[in-house]
């Protein structure tokens, strides 16, 4: 709205001063022929112009001009062309005899579509200014504004309607994500939920089956979980709290995390490995942080083959980087970006029976993004690395 009340202002504007323009134009060559007949001869009133010159040397650049000359009784007695018009003197003095029959003595008149403008001096002469050329000229410029402003209108509704969907596009991802992940928590507590009524309802015809309590123990323990992961994950995405970061040695950090899994991994029949350079310095939040990397070797270990290794390395050179790899069940082509939304699962049976919903990745990726990085995944040649960069400020 604003831009097109700018526009149409500056069209007007533009319009209404080449009106002027041309106005003063008629107007000068109006003016500039007021002569009056002194002893046979024609001089401008205040004297500009010599008695003995010659009135029809007189030239306008302008606009197309005439004098038509009148005796006593207001007959044409010679039309005087100042503009080398090809207009005829029968069309110029039929144009004079209706300015004499109308009376008037000045008009301007409408410059569109007005085609001529006059001073008539009873007697004397008539001034006639042809507005031919104004009247196209005011008019051709009319119109081409008129294109150029539904032109604009076009390109500025077409480049506000994009960035209005630009602008959206944000609020409506986050809204369509917001639902989605109410209804895959509602999902995801139905079904225990479920489980924990049907055996309560068994149960109670079948006090002595134990496996009834047995169930109803293992959903509810599967729904704490949950419910905990669900917390963590909206603590986790309050990525402008920096209250409880402090400056800390990020390199023991990581390398004491790490050591915490050596029996986890031992059972699985996997080996643990680093490469973390000393003494690196952070502003963190030294329990996000130890989450992040228990988060990512738990993922490891879990898709890892047995056998086989698990990496974990830290560096500095402009940035902090941390990575860990491990060779095995890889990410599916395509899923890179998915497998840090909420939820999302690759193996949905495998996940459930493992009572992993899905937001492990989720919690580690807003961890990073609290601490001013990136973190991205990549399969290639049977590894995994899932790489975390904090920008160092």
């Amino acid at each position: 709205m604003i831009m097109t009340l700018v526009t149409v202002s500056l069209i007007a504007v533009y319009n209404v001063q080449l009106y002027n323009q041309q106005q003063k134009s008629v107007e000068r060559g109006l003016n500039q022929t007021m002569f009056e007949k002194i002893d046979g001869m024609f001089e401008k009133p205040d004297g500009g112009f010599p008695k003995d010159s010659e009135f029809g040397r007189v030239r306008f650049m302008d606009s197309t001009v005439y004098t038509v000359l009148l005796d006593s009784d207001n007959s044409v007695t010679a039309v005087i062309n100042h503009s080398s018009s090809d207009i005829e003197d029968n069309e110029i003095i039929s144009v004079a005899e209706k300015i004499i029959s109308s009376g008037e003595s000045e008009k301007t008149g409408n410059l569109y579509y007005t085609n001529y403008s006059y001073k008539y001096n009873e007697g004397s002469y008539i001034t006639i200014v042809d507005n031919t050329n104004t009247n196209r000229q005011l008019t051709s410029t009319l119109f081409a504004s008129i294109i150029v402003l539904l032109l604009l209108e076009a390109a500025i509704f077409l480049i506000s309607r994009r960035i209005a969907v630009w602008i959206a596009q944000p609020v409506a991802e986050s809204f369509d994500k917001q639902k989605r992940f109410i209804a895959d928590a509602s999902h995801e507590l139905k079904t225990p939920l479920a489980v924990i009524i049907a055996s309560a309802d068994a149960l109670e015809s079948n006090p002595s089956e134990r496996k009834w309590l047995d169930n109803i123990k293992s959903e509810s323990d599967r729904m704490n979980k949950l419910i905990a992961d669900l917390l963590e994950l909206a603590k986790s995405e309050e990525v402008n709290d920096t209250s409880q970061f402090a400056e800390g040695n990020l390199s023991k950090l990581v390398e004491k995390s790490a050591l915490t899994f050596e029996s986890v991994m031992f059972e699985k029949g996997v080996t643990l490995s680093d490469n973390i350079q000393d003494n690196i310095m952070f502003n963190m939040n030294e329990y996000k942080i130890q989450q992040l990397v228990t988060i990512l070797l738990d993922n490891a270990v879990k898709h890892s083959e047995k056998g086989s290794g698990i990496l974990v390395e830290l560096k500095q050179d402009k940035d902090i980087i941390l990575s860990v790899t491990n060779k095995g069940e890889g990410i599916p082509a395509g899923d890179e970006e998915k497998i840090f939304e909420r939820f999302y699962r690759a193996d949905e049976s495998r996940n459930r029976n493992e009572n992993r919903y899905g937001l492990g990745l989720a919690i580690a990726k807003n961890i990073v993004l609290s601490h001013n990085g990136t973190i991205s995944a990549k399969s290639e040649n049977g590894y995994t690395t899932f790489k975390a960069v904090f920008k160092v400020k």
